[in-house]
């Protein structure tokens, strides 16, 4: 009788032990996460945060799944540079804090102005400057920017059955230089209207010229005067959903980061006959 007393005694005081030890493990990791997760929300808000690449608009630099470093600081802090797309509940007005305007052929990540839809492209034209594309030729203030054929390669995008071949090119625009692609079959972007930016908004493009909707298209900008698109800030025509709109003229106050690397990728090629495999990156600077 006294050992069965003592038995259940002992196996009360071991379930009492145990759970201590699970709510102080609990109360422990409530102090370490109360800590962290502040300092993870203030370093992705302030210095460095992940985006993940959904598209293919920027092959053959970026390519779906790369994980990509975005400098937070490069062009200053917005309403739209705030984690998690939050800044959109809080009481941020217009405008950036320590605004600095980027460079050309910087890669960069940012809101599109009619859809609250975070994008990745290349800077092509900064204010002021008069962008223009002519037959796969691009042209920044009247003069052709320089390109240089490199081969073709014939490759599977991402999601699809059929394999598309491209021409590269490198591109080289105040002394930096970067890798495009045009499709064989070309694309209406690959001639455009005269884009003259206006103050305060810069033109984008992605690098895969023929499988990017950017600053090329024409619906999400205003009317052109005099055959040149030059205004910015819109209403979209009657009809027209937000989601379908190009990004046309893209505020400097909805810039979110510099993209800097690429730090690794989920990206997988898939071969088949007469395909190559595009070049994969880990630490990998833009």
């Amino acid at each position: 009788m006294g050992s069965d007393q003592t038995s259940t005694r002992d196996s009360t005081e071991e379930k009492k032990s145990f759970s201590a030890k699970v709510k102080q493990e609990l109360k422990e990791w409530g102090a370490t996460l109360s800590v962290f997760i502040p300092l993870f929300l203030l370093f992705s808000g302030l210095v460095y945060e992940q985006r993940v690449i959904p598209s293919e608009s920027m092959v053959p630099n970026l390519r779906v799944g790369d994980r990509v470093a975005v400098a937070k600081f490069a062009y200053g802090y917005n309403r739209h540079s705030v984690p998690f797309g939050m800044g959109k509940w809080l009481p941020l007005g217009d405008g950036t804090l320590f605004q600095r305007t980027p460079e050309r052929g910087d890669v960069v990540v940012f809101e599109h102005p009619h859809f609250g839809r975070v994008m990745i492209k290349r800077v092509i034209g900064l204010p002021g400057d008069i962008v223009e594309m002519r037959g796969e030729q691009l042209f920044l203030n009247g003069e052709p920017v320089s390109t240089v054929f490199e081969g073709r390669l014939t490759y599977l995008p991402h999601g699809q059955r059929q394999s598309i071949t491209a021409r590269v090119y490198t591109e080289t625009m105040d002394e930096k230089s970067w890798v495009t692609h045009q499709w064989d079959q070309g694309s209406r972007g690959d001639s455009t209207p005269v884009f003259e930016v206006p103050a305060g908004h810069v033109l984008f493009m992605g690098d895969n010229r023929d499988n990017s909707k950017d600053g090329r298209d024409l619906t999400g900008h205003c009317p052109a005067r005099n055959g040149v698109v030059r205004d910015a800030g819109c209403s979209l025509p009657p009809g027209m959903a937000a989601s379908d709109a190009s990004i046309g003229f893209v505020p400097l106050d909805h810039l979110i980061g510099r993209a800097e690397t690429v730090i690794f990728s989920t990206y997988r090629c898939r071969k088949q006959a007469g395909t190559d495999c595009l070049d994969g990156r880990i630490w990998k600077g833009l």
